[in-house]
């Protein structure tokens, strides 16, 4: 991977725990390329989920598109 310049924030989403998941191998990549920026890896925590329908699950653990983008918002605002 060739370094780029100006990168500040990276963001990662994904629909299953963030241990072991994009999140992880991105932030293996970052690290090993020495670029820094943040990481911000939305998923799962470390829990173990209910089922449901997906779109309440979504919502619940903070999967939605409206949850997601907040997320975003806020850390590009710090």
């Amino acid at each position: 991977m060739a370094k780029s310049k100006g990168i500040k924030n990276v963001f990662t989403v994904e629909d299953h725990s963030i241990i072991g998941g994009l999140g992880s191998s991105i932030a293996e990549v970052l690290a090993e390329s020495g670029i820094p920026c943040k990481l911000l890896r939305i998923g799962v925590n470390d829990v173990f989920p209910e089922s449901g329908a997906p779109a309440d699950l979504y919502e619940k653990y903070g999967l939605s598109a409206s949850k997601i983008k907040e997320r975003i918002e806020n850390a590009l605002d710090k």
